[in-house]
């Protein structure tokens, strides 16, 4: 597959996706997202690969949503009755499809959805220029894409609260020292190391590897379907406020934005 927005290659038996947005530092925007599900469900089709990495293409792993689409709703268009019913963050649900290990190769910025998505990955692994940010507060906005539930999976609940209430950037060194990623590597072996690290994976009997997957997964999975609910109606109540509306413009504009709690 290699789409616009998202590369599927192969080398022996493990797959590489890397979001190929570099211009916007892959930022999500909705064509990325339908072809990043496809390109994961097109990974488990195929009996040939048995581990995935993802990356990104560029300086960028992945930088969020693409906030230059949401002009529209900002100029006043109401979205529509699609857009309306979907859950918020709904592409993440992809990774329950997906029974075969995912590695992130993390190369640059992983902030908002973009650090959802590397949650959402079973293994970590962060180049020294990695950097991550649940940016979301920010953009007058709540987590999303699983990650109220993922992030204090992982780091635990005072981390991830602090995490999310400062919508501060962490480099790679902190990010590995809060578990937050396995490990750190150089930039230039991101790939190399992460590679050597889904070969070995694969050589491993794959039909235990994705039982093994499936079983320590299972509860998780089940959580997250019901916390994209709770995360949907939360997220589209701050869509409304003049708090997101005004972080948007500030954004867009390259300027501090001022918040009134409104």
């Amino acid at each position: 597959m290699n789409e616009k927005s998202v590369i599927l290659s192969k080398d022996g038996y493990v797959g590489l996706l890397t979001l190929n947005r570099p211009e916007k530092l892959n930022a999500i925007d909705q064509s990325m997202r339908v072809e990043f599900s496809r390109a994961l469900q097109a990974a488990q089709d195929d009996n040939g690969t048995r581990v995935l990495i993802i990356t990104g293409a560029g300086k960028g792993f992945c930088s969020g949503a693409d906030l230059s689409q949401r002009k529209a709703a900002h100029a006043g268009q109401e979205p529509g009755r699609q857009e309306k019913l979907r859950l918020v963050g709904e592409f993440i649900l992809a990774f329950e499809n997906i029974n075969k290990p995912v590695i992130a190769a993390v190369n640059g910025v992983a902030a908002g959805v973009g650090l959802s998505l590397a949650l959402a990955c079973d293994l970590r692994i962060a180049s020294t220029l990695a950097r991550f940010s649940a940016i979301w507060t920010k953009r007058g906005l709540i987590p999303d894409g699983g990650a109220t539930l993922l992030l204090p999976s992982i780091v635990g609940l005072e981390k991830a609260l602090e995490l999310t209430l400062t919508a501060d950037v962490l480099d790679a060194a902190e990010a590995e020292r809060i578990k937050l990623v396995s490990r750190v590597v150089s930039a230039e072996n991101l790939l190399e190391e992460t590679m050597r690290l889904a070969r070995h994976i694969a050589s491993l009997p794959p039909i235990a590897i994705e039982l093994t997957k499936r079983v320590m997964l299972q509860k998780a999975r089940e959580q997250t379907k019901a916390q994209l609910l709770f995360e949907t109606y939360a997220q589209n109540l701050c869509r409304e406020t003049n708090d997101h509306r005004e972080a948007v413009k500030a954004f867009l504009e390259k300027r501090d934005a001022i918040f009134t709690g409104t």
